[in-house]
């Protein structure tokens, strides 16, 4: 597929995509973007705040419109929300293009995103939650990706090299 982004990089909270995401495009001399932050600058608010306020439906069709956009009009790196993937018509727009999967196990996301922490989704018991979502989650991330790669023990300069090399992508 000749338009949209270069690298489209999909997986749970905390495993890496924004940090990875970022030296992906700075190697490839692309432009970095993330559809979280698309919703946070058109929202003018956290994404916690709108889940508080609107509900994780409302978010969800926030995401699906941010996704749809990205896809549509960024030729560089894209990283996804971990959730973005839960859409039927999102993981059909990502069908044929670049996607890599970053995964990680939970003692990993525990140590990345924190016990206490801000994301909306891990509220309660983040731990278990996030068992759950991966659960939930992993069939839809590996469904979408092109390749996977294991972010556990990693810097993310050598998750950044997994994927360019598991995508067959040189550096710029």
């Amino acid at each position: 597929m000749s338009s949209g982004p270069l690298i489209v990089l999909v997986g749970p909270m905390g495993s890496g995509k924004s940090t990875v995401g970022a030296l992906l495009a700075e190697r490839l001399g692309v432009a970095y973007r993330d559809t979280d932050a698309d919703i946070v600058a058109a929202e003018g608010r956290e994404i916690s705040d709108i889940f508080l306020d609107e509900g994780e439906e409302h978010f969800r069709k926030l995401e699906r419109e941010a996704v749809r956009a990205a896809l549509a009009g960024h030729p560089g790196v894209l990283a996804l929300g971990g959730g973005a993937v839960l859409d039927p018509d999102t993981r059909a727009a990502l069908a044929g293009r670049p996607v890599a999967c970053l995964l990680m196990d939970v003692d990993e996301a525990v140590r990345r995103v924190g016990l206490n922490t801000a994301r909306p989704l891990l509220a309660v018991n983040p731990r278990r939650q996030w068992r759950e979502l991966m659960e939930a989650r992993r069939p839809l991330y590996t469904e979408v990706a092109r390749v996977v790669v294991a972010t556990d023990d990693r810097t993310p300069e050598e998750v950044a090299r997994a994927v360019l090399d598991a995508l067959e992508l040189n550096d710029a």
